[in-house]
């Protein structure tokens, strides 16, 4: 088995209205699978199509080799989730949600609890009641639970809000090693671009209901060229000024006040001389390599990337 999940044509209609279209997903065995797209562009809803929580309208989803039906209580079993914001029973601790849901698992090594709550950093107070919990705590409670039960394929829902910096490293940390070290395939979904952008193998943009592309990261990566950007406000000036007086054509306008030149025979220095001494005020100029956000905004709005 190459891929832990396939969907096919995947179709959700609510109201007779479609809010995913034939959407054609492949998540590889081992991989981390960045599921993207701007809020309400139907990742959760996908996931919880996934999760068997949500019918399809049409289309199927085959997960660890199975197709998905009402009755794959067994493939359920084998998967992790969070599923939009984790909830708990309020008035018990950590470790009395968690044993619940070993319970309910089906699953009965004690030493996973502790396991989890160590790798999420709740060992310490997983005897404090989860009401009492702010809401990163929460969330790592979240992932816990997800985790305890060593799952094949982990699925995650926005897993990193209500982190503050130092909990999102923690966590990026934790979902390499998921994979590396414990053989996990996790999908992530998220809007947070710069995190995904350090671990995922594979990404996934939809949008507006359709993926709009799958792709491997190092796709992404091979194609990453360096570009000098110059904020300004007198940008059509700029423009004068690059074409008339530096024969500079290989630039891009963005934005109204931000200009990217990919030129690479000409310096930074020499750039930003000529745009002065000719008038113009820059904000700022700087060296940059496009990224996961410069092709994910290319595909929002309407770009296409050459695989």
């Amino acid at each position: 088995m190459t891929h832990i999940l396939k969907t096919y044509n995947l179709t959700k209609a609510f109201n007779g209205k479609e809010v995913i279209l034939n959407i054609n997903m492949s998540v590889k065995k081992g991989e981390i699978y960045g599921f993207l797209g701007p809020n309400g562009a139907g990742k959760t809803t996908v996931m919880r199509m996934i999760t068997n929580l949500l019918k399809p309208t049409s289309g199927e989803i085959e997960i660890l080799g199975e197709k998905l039906t009402d009755r794959s209580y067994e493939v359920l079993k084998r998967m992790g989730t969070i599923i939009e914001y984790p909830v708990f029973y309020d008035k018990l601790t950590a470790r009395e949600n968690l044993e619940l849901h070993c319970e309910y698992m089906g699953y009965y090594d004690k030493k996973a609890i502790d396991n989890a709550l160590k790798l999420v950093d709740l060992k310490g107070i997983d005897n404090k009641p989860v009401k009492e919990f702010s809401l990163g705590m929460k969330q790592r409670l979240g992932i816990a639970r997800a985790i305890t039960t060593k799952p094949e394929f982990l699925m995650l829902d926005e897993p990193i809000n209500g982190l503050d910096p130092i909990g999102i490293k923690e966590f990026r940390s934790l979902f390499k090693m998921l994979s590396k070290e414990y053989g996990m395939t996790v999908l992530i979904s998220t809007h947070i671009l710069g995190e995904i952008e350090q671990i995922a193998d594979t990404i996934g943009v939809i949008n507006n209901g359709r993926l709009l592309d799958e792709v491997p990261m190092d796709t992404i990566r091979g194609k990453n060229t360096d570009y000098i950007e110059v904020v300004t406000m007198n940008c059509k000036k700029a423009v004068y000024v690059l074409e008339d007086h530096l024969n500079i054509s290989n630039f891009r306008v963005i934005e109204n006040n931000i200009i990217r030149i990919y030129e690479d025979n000409i310096s930074q220095s020499h750039i930003s001389k000529t745009l002065i001494l000719n008038d113009v005020l820059i904000e700022s100029i700087s060296r940059k390599s496009s990224s996961l956000e410069d092709y994910f905004m290319n595909l929002l709005n309407g770009g296409v990337i050459d695989a």
